[in-house]
């Protein structure tokens, strides 16, 4: 599966690392992605999301359910 947050859809950029001589050469930016395991207390079910430390913060702020809500509006929630 591909490096993207299934909660804020976040994937990798690209840039430039930057030696002393100011050589340039391409390189990612890779967000920093987590599996973990959230419980669906309407469904009665665990799910396991790929989510960035971002969305796991949202989904601790305003819970799971409204999350995966605006996400599969967004787009960018994809389940098996």
């Amino acid at each position: 599966m591909a490096r993207v947050c299934q909660i804020t859809g976040k994937r990798p950029q690209v840039g430039n690392n930057v030696s002393h001589a100011n050589n340039k050469t391409k390189r990612r930016f890779l967000p920093n992605l987590q599996k973990k395991r959230f419980f669906l207390p309407e469904e009665n079910k665990w799910i396991t999301l790929k989510v960035s430390t971002k969305g796991i913060k949202t989904i601790s702020k305003y819970g799971v359910s409204a999350v995966l809500k605006e996400a599969k509006a967004n787009g960018y929630l994809v389940l098996k």
